[in-house]
């Protein structure tokens, strides 16, 4: 893993969309930054810009205007070749969704973000099995995702988000296709990510969720309007 003194810094980040006659708005001079080992949910209501703020923090996406320095590097003028290798190499991505590959069974699911690594076949087998056990997911892994519960499914999509060793782990409304039960044990395993020194982001809408997390920056109308910790943080500083 690489370390540096922030993995995150947005620095007057905006994105506009339309044209010069008809622009729209829609992040509104952010200033944001994430230091390793912590745990930061992002919140807003729809619309209030946390999708765009994802895809510019993913590298799926970048800024009109401002500056994204990801592990101290300027990742904002990167082109789409090295913006992929970033997303490879530097991010793990846990969507809503769980984005697993239909075709493809659990430990091959886990092994797609090192594909295209250097690392001899049996050692990514071998990393992929760990990371499975350590999602409990040990008896599944060769099983396709139709023959999952979505509880597992996420399970098998935050296995594969480790195993590049990333130095963020971007999480997309993680529970958002769980029920309740299912939904306390994701946010456990990502907790339990968070207590190993994981750098994570959580985006989600739900306010139950974001407490959670270290801290809870709230965006409206594309603009940073709160930046707190939560009560259990402030309580351990007292």
């Amino acid at each position: 893993m690489i370390y540096a003194e922030t993995v995150v810094k947005l620095d007057r980040v905006e994105k506009v969309y339309g044209t010069p006659e008809n622009p729209l708005t829609v992040l509104r001079e952010i200033n944001f930054e994430v230091s390793p080992g912590e745990y930061v949910a992002i919140v807003g209501p729809s619309g209030a810009g946390k999708s765009t703020m994802l895809n510019i923090l993913g590298c799926l996406d970048r800024p009109s205007s401002g500056s994204y320095h990801l592990m101290n590097e300027d990742v904002a003028v990167f082109d789409d070749e090295k913006l992929s290798h970033i997303r490879k190499t530097r991010l793990g991505f846990i969507f809503q969704s769980f984005q697993l590959i239909s075709h493809l069974n659990v430990l091959e699911n886990v092994e797609m973000p090192l594909f295209y690594s250097r690392a001899p076949r049996r050692e990514r087998h071998k990393r992929c099995r760990k990371l499975i056990d350590r999602v409990g997911l040990s008896e599944r892994a060769h099983h396709l995702p139709s023959e999952l519960s979505g509880g597992e499914c996420q399970r098998a999509a935050i296995a594969r988000a480790l195993a590049n060793d990333p130095a963020m782990i971007l999480a997309d409304e993680p529970t958002g296709n769980l029920d309740s039960a299912t939904s306390g044990d994701i946010m456990k395993i990502i907790e339990e990510l968070h207590q190993s020194g994981r750098t994570i982001l959580l985006i989600t809408h739900d306010p139950g969720l974001a407490r959670a997390a270290q801290r809870r920056v709230t965006l409206r109308d594309g603009r940073i309007v709160s930046d707190s910790r939560t009560p259990k943080e402030a309580d351990v500083s007292v």
